[in-house]
């Protein structure tokens, strides 16, 4: 089936318009292997783009619709899927020709619109253990994208040569930090070798307005402001002139965008990135904004073997 899709890709202009209408369903059918150990025991969400009505977009997720993996997703989409996507105007015209699989994929997935590709970080009902941290660092309107990578590079060198963070958590943990690019900033994930409670959370991460220096977020993002001499701070509170290093979309409940091959639009019509894993040793490069943000989905699907080689080992196909 890959193959298929591979060859519809390459005789394709434009990826994401196979059918010169948008589908993005075989761009991500090509990316979603490399997902398959990142994304395991996982469930898949999508943001899906409204060009009109009261709302720019819809969130699907397993907590609302039908849980959807991400081998599920890979099983569902074949050229024959993707020809009924073209002709079939809603899914209850299209059900009679569709595998039930198929009809949740879509249901997801929704056809002629745009979608980030999502995931629910730690699982979907609040409260349970989580088995990944990241912190968001996320961009100010009036930040560039070259204080965002001064950020990140800071961020995870303060993580990495924090003393008391390695006695206090770094039993607990499985490498080191992991950084992928959004296709607009940056995430920071650190993993831990089996799940923790959400307390360990709560206690090291959780960053709290009322003391921001109460556990190793406020403090590392006030390291970082020193380092790099712009204004970095802590929350989820957005701020246009700083970079804020928000961990809250960690505990289960929350949502993260997948850190290989999903697009990032800047609106509805518009995709203006990728999310690409990195090494951390690439933040050293002075022009490595510029050429993330070049990339496009044809690119990647195009070197798609030498990024997946940019995951920790934990999760390489």
């Amino acid at each position: 089936m890959a193959t298929s899709l591979q060859k519809l890709a390459s005789e394709s202009k434009d990826v994401l318009r196979p059918f010169e209408q948008t589908e993005t369903l075989l761009y991500y059918a090509l990316v979603a292997p490399s997902l398959k150990n990142f994304l395991e025991g996982k469930l898949v969400a999508a943001k899906n783009w409204l060009p009109k009505g009261p709302m720019s977009y819809l969130i699907k997720r397993g907590s609302k619709e039908e849980p959807l993996s991400v081998q599920e997703l890979c099983d569902a989409v074949a050229p024959e899927f993707l020809e009924v996507r073209r002709t079939a105007e809603h899914l209850e015209d299209a059900k009679p020709r569709l595998s039930k699989v198929q009809q949740k994929v879509w249901g997801y997935f929704l056809p002629r619109k745009l979608n980030d590709f999502f995931y629910a970080t730690n699982g979907e009902s609040p409260g349970k253990p989580v088995d990944r941290v990241f912190f968001d660092l996320d961009r100010g309107e009036k930040m560039s994208f070259g204080q965002a990578q001064q950020a990140a590079k800071a961020f995870v060198e303060t993580i990495v040569d924090d003393s008391q963070f390695k006695t206090e958590a770094g039993r607990l943990l499985q490498g080191g930090p992991f950084v992928a690019w959004t296709g607009s900033s940056f995430h920071v994930y650190l993993f831990f070798k089996k799940p923790q409670p959400n307390s360990v959370y709560e206690k090291l991460f959780q960053y709290s307005k009322n003391d921001a220096l109460a556990n190793y977020t406020g403090r590392w993002a006030a390291a970082v402001q020193k380092k790099v001499g712009f204004k970095v701070g802590g929350g989820h509170e957005k701020a246009p002139d700083a970079i804020v290093i928000d961990p809250s979309q960690t505990p289960s409940g929350k949502l993260c965008r997948v850190p290989f091959g999903s697009l990032h639009m800047s609106d509805a019509k518009t995709v203006d990135g990728v999310s690409l894993p990195l090494e951390m040793k690439m933040l050293d490069e002075k022009k490595l904004t510029n050429e993330l943000r070049a990339y496009t989905p044809k690119r990647l699907l195009d070197e798609l073997k030498e990024w997946e080689k940019r995951f920790p080992p934990q999760f390489r196909s």
